[in-house]
């Protein structure tokens, strides 16, 4: 989607309109992204309404900004890591050792409809797993729709670094899921063969 016109009418009119269509087009996804990092629900939703209160304070330089969703997620990622540091008394090296994320509804494809919901709950479970960073760059790039360009911006990484973490985060999960549909299918295998031992007897 293209921003611009939005922004335009923003900066120049003072749209209110505008304004209320790319804060409903972004809130719950910064909301999600802030409270990744804070774990605190009332936090979250304090930064998000804060990123929002800047941008409409400093919409005459919004023309200014050439990738505004680049922007509102790093701004949602800096309020949350000050947040942290403000909280913690010090500044983090480190802010996506302790990430905890909570990944949101899985969106379906024809062909995962087809997984049963235990499976579907193995998946979860391996997506749960993965290194806190993979999983927030999995979610940024899988749930929230971001290009790699747009996620290493976000998180000043560069677009190698989001491609090997991608690149690790799939393989963890096909290995996971593959491992769990095997020890599944042995288990049935097993319980029909003492089914079927126990009709004999």
């Amino acid at each position: 989607m293209d921003l611009l016109p939005l922004q335009e009418r923003i900066a120049f009119y003072n749209d209110e309109l505008a304004f209320k269509e790319v804060y409903y087009l972004f809130y719950n996804k910064l909301f999600h992204f802030a409270y990744a990092f804070i774990k605190n629900k009332e936090r979250a939703e304090e930064i998000t309404e804060d990123v929002f209160i800047n941008l409409w304070r400093n919409r005459s330089h919004l023309t200014e900004i050439k990738n505004l969703k680049v922007y509102l997620y790093t701004a949602t990622k800096n309020s949350s890591l000050n947040y942290i540091a403000k909280r913690a008394h010090e500044i983090t090296t480190a802010p996506y050792d302790d990430i905890a994320i909570d990944i949101a509804e899985y969106d379906a494809t024809p062909e995962q409809i087809m997984i049963s919901s235990e499976m579907l709950k193995k998946l979860n479970k391996a997506i749960d797993e993965l290194p806190p960073r993979c999983k927030i760059i999995f979610k940024l790039i899988r749930e929230d729709g971001l290009r790699y360009k747009e996620v290493a911006e976000i998180l000043s990484l560069s677009v190698n670094t989001i491609d090997a973490q991608m690149a690790i985060a799939v393989k963890r999960i096909a290995m996971s899921i593959n491992l769990e549909f095997k020890n599944l299918t042995r288990l049935k295998e097993f319980i029909a063969k003492k089914n079927k031992n126990a009709l004999v007897d």
